[in-house]
């Protein structure tokens, strides 16, 4: 009986069924408890952690305290819950070293589940490591919007040799717009009179992601806004 029952729920998860927290609690605990019915061992588990997240992140004595836990279901509770933890860790942790390729695909994942525009700013040191990363909610759902000043003061305070700028379009594709163009020539203006190097502007949107460096667009806003030729009285093509 418990064997058929098995089947259907392993059929359910492969067909992307819907499948509740103790459901997949349950299919998780087949490895750990075999040949037994772990329905209800997955609620009890629940009801005494209240949550996946609770159980998972519980310790060896604290799972045991569950009635029919033992050591073995334990341990494996406990060292899922502990690779749970340094995968999401790893996953929220940015590239160690920039390139375009690299930080395209991360903050496609950091910024999937926001409803609501924002733009980052990364600090890059001269290894190209990253340093320091500041948040910015820009209040609007259609540009990307950050004071002058903030940037400055955000360049002052770190020094940083290099800058990556990244921002989301939560209901849009990645293509900018003439304001994120706006904002990237503004960006690129006060990095050069602070000698610092804008590595990249991302946009991630619905299709994917949009990299000012990539594209060839960023090389193109450097020649036009080059800090020494605005200022050496140059005129901008």
């Amino acid at each position: 009986m418990h064997e058929g029952h098995r089947k259907r729920m392993l059929t359910r998860l492969e067909q992307g069924g819907a499948l509740q927290d103790h459901e997949l609690l349950e299919i998780l605990l087949f490895n750990a408890v075999p040949r037994k019915n772990t329905n209800p061992l997955a609620h009890e588990l629940l009801a005494a952690f209240s949550s996946l997240e609770g159980v998972l992140g519980a310790g060896t004595e604290e799972l045991m305290s569950v009635k029919g836990v033992g050591p073995e279901t334990a341990a494996y509770l406990r060292c899922i819950g502990l690779v749970f933890a340094r995968a999401e860790r790893r996953r929220s942790a940015p590239p160690k070293l920039f390139s375009a390729e690299s930080f395209s695909s991360y903050v496609r994942g950091r910024f999937a589940a926001l409803g609501h525009e924002v733009v980052e700013i990364y600090c890059i040191d001269a290894r190209e490591q990253v340093r320091f990363c500041k948040r910015f909610d820009v209040g609007t759902e259609d540009k990307a919007v950050i004071p002058p000043e903030e940037i400055t003061r955000l360049l002052a305070l770190h020094a940083p040799a290099g800058l990556v700028a990244a921002h989301n379009h939560p209901a849009k594709e990645a293509r900018p717009s003439e304001d994120d163009d706006r904002f990237t020539a503004r960006l690129q203006v006060l990095c050069g009179m602070n000698n610092v190097r804008l590595y990249d502007h991302i946009v991630t949107g619905t299709d994917g992601t949009y990299s000012y460096f990539l594209t060839g667009r960023l090389e193109e806003i450097k020649r036009k806004f080059d800090v020494s030729r605005l200022v050496g009285g140059g005129s901008c093509p």
